[in-house]
């Protein structure tokens, strides 16, 4: 039987997209508002955020990955996940971080899928940001 690495859209049965990104959290509200403040996420009146595939410069595709539990590229923080949000202009974006006391872990504008920058929610998740390529 041969295996293939990708599903048809005649197969039935398969995951289309990612539905949602859920986590526990110690304050869910100020987590929720320091994303909204710190980083421009539209939250709804029930706590959480709806982030359109069709927004301007939001990219054509949600990138799955899952890594060796032995990774360190979710360091500092010692959570099992890590979050990459797409972001329309990164130095506005880290400016404004920056200038409100958001440390910067680490910044790469040389990769060749776009500029990425990494930081620390205050429960301490790392957060990747990416700036595609045009």
């Amino acid at each position: 039987m041969a295996n293939s690495s990708k599903a048809t859209s005649a197969e039935p049965g398969h995951v289309t997209g990612v539905g949602g990104i859920f986590f526990k959290a110690k304050d869910p509200k100020a987590l929720a508002a320091w994303y909204r403040d710190m980083l421009g996420m539209p939250m709804e009146s029930w706590g959480g955020a709806m982030l359109h595939y069709d927004a301007p410069k939001h990219p054509p595709m949600l990138v799955w990955n899952a890594f060796p539990a032995s990774t360190d590229y979710f360091a500092p923080s010692t959570a099992s996940f890590m979050i990459n949000f797409a972001v329309d202009d990164m130095d506005a974006i880290l400016a404004r971080l920056q200038a409100r006391g958001v440390t910067i872990v680490r910044r790469d504008d040389a990769d060749a899928n776009g500029r990425f920058a990494w930081i620390l929610d205050p429960e301490g998740n790392k957060i990747e940001l990416w700036q595609p390529k045009p």
